[in-house]
């Protein structure tokens, strides 16, 4: 071997790329295309950059309906006033696309209570729905019942542990309605916005490879400006981590969560499951992930950390190590 392919594979062998393809568990996350006009994504317009490396993608395939689950969460606080939104939230169950599996959640203290598992029948789900009982505080805290949540994802199979990875079989997506006020992080003050709790939801959604998506509407019994602005601070920067969107209408309550959830299914109808390598060891079992793309006028939203072997689809060409 000569002196010039010796220096070849020794750097090709130390370079980032070779040990992520070489050593890490393939490792799969949701992009969504944010885009007037979406264009689809594939390997060849899609980049990803993990923990600062470029990183080459093996497979990017769009989220399907029957491949999808749809958490939504309803704080079991808020006001019983949005009792005239509930036939809008009715509707939006009832028009999810066939083969997507829906759950109706309510949080309360601490965790989330459910009158039936994911299910495609989006009709008998819908009858699920009920009043809020409209107690102050009644989640406890909904960073509390996210993180219990996606830690316990209902129906799942994640038992199937292997070296750390989280194996599931859909594309998860949760849309939560709360107000999205901690009452465990003391003052609403602007200069108060630091939450251990709402940090660790944030964590436990993106080890989960769970996308959160928020719709701000006010608690029965904590409300002013302060309130408002904490609140919707807390719920934003969820959203904006985990990859999804936040959602409010000013300060106040919306007249309407129609045009909320048309933008929440047209943002899943938009998704991908993008596939890559990733490290087989990382300090706090999360690697940084930065997505983008080729295709003009074209957002992208993302998680801004996963955990290193999640696996989302049951496709073979994604799934093959």
């Amino acid at each position: 071997m000569t002196l010039r392919k010796i220096l070849f594979a020794t750097a090709l062998f130390a370079s980032p790329l070779f040990v992520l393809a070489q050593e890490g568990p393939l490792t799969q996350a949701i992009v969504t295309v944010n885009a007037k006009s979406p264009q689809p994504l594939t390997a060849q317009n899609l980049k990803v950059r993990v923990n600062n490396h470029e990183t080459p993608l093996t497979a990017v395939e769009p989220v399907k309906p029957n491949g999808t689950q749809v958490a939504l969460l309803i704080d079991d606080g808020l006001r019983t006033s949005v009792g005239r939104l509930l036939p809008d939230i009715r509707n939006f169950i009832q028009s999810l696309p066939e083969g997507t599996e829906i759950l109706v959640g309510y949080m309360q203290n601490g965790r989330v209570v459910s009158q039936q598992p994911f299910s495609t029948d989006h009709k008998a789900a819908a009858a699920n729905l009920r009043l809020p009982m409209g107690s102050p505080g009644l989640s406890a805290s909904p960073y509390f019942c996210l993180s219990d949540f996606v830690k316990n994802w209902p129906g799942s199979k994640e038992g199937a542990r292997d070296q750390g990875s989280v194996v599931t079989a859909k594309a998860r997506f949760v849309i939560m309605i709360t107000n999205g006020v901690d009452p465990y992080n003391g003052s609403v003050s602007p200069l108060n916005q630091n939450s251990v709790y709402v940090d660790n939801s944030i964590r436990d959604a993106q080890r989960a490879g769970v996308p959160v998506y928020t719709i701000y509407y006010t608690n029965a019994g904590i409300r002013g400006g302060a309130a408002s602005f904490s609140g919707q601070s807390y719920l934003a920067k969820v959203s904006d981590e985990t990859g999804g969107q936040a959602y409010f209408q000013g300060t106040g309550n919306p007249v309407s969560l129609t045009p909320f959830f048309e933008r929440f299914t047209k943002s899943v109808s938009e998704s991908f499951v993008a596939t890559f390598p990733a490290p087989a060891k990382t300090s706090n079992n999360l690697i940084a992930l930065k997505f983008s793309t080729t295709l003009g006028s074209t957002k992208l939203q993302a998680a801004r950390y996963i955990r290193p072997g999640v696996r989302i689809t049951t496709s073979p060409s994604a799934n093959r190590e």
